[in-house]
């Protein structure tokens, strides 16, 4: 019988607290926060990599866009010998607010080893 007094006071004594969070707003607006850019970067990363089988090896660019987030990751596309010759690509990766993967697509292959050609006068 004490179980259920036990049982009892425990639940009245959480339903303040339910009651509070709703007066403060805390829990009602959680689907409307975006994910926090740290954990945007791990989502990515993780959800590129299963989706391709290939591991992200750095993330180049990061920026919030209206629609979520836009990366632009690196990953090793076929390791070869010398590293340096490695191939190489880039990926552009679109997630939602939340972090979640919308789309991606690579942008750019190259050797491990080769440097962006600088166009004169540009940058």
């Amino acid at each position: 019988m004490s179980n259920t007094n036990s049982t009892s006071q425990s639940q009245s004594s959480q339903k303040p607290q339910k009651s509070q969070q709703a007066q403060n707003g805390a829990g009602d607006h959680a689907d409307d926060r975006r994910a926090a850019p740290v954990e945007v970067l791990r989502q990515a990363r993780s959800q590129l990599a299963e989706l391709t089988g290939l591991v992200p090896e750095t993330v180049t660019s990061f920026e919030q866009t209206e629609d979520g987030w836009s990366l632009e990751v690196e990953v090793v596309e076929l390791v070869r010998v010398p590293d340096t010759m490695s191939l190489m690509a880039s990926y552009q990766v679109d997630l939602d607010p939340e972090g979640q993967l919308t789309g991606y697509r690579r942008v750019r292959r190259y050797e491990r080893g080769r440097a962006d050609v600088r166009r004169p006068g540009g940058h």
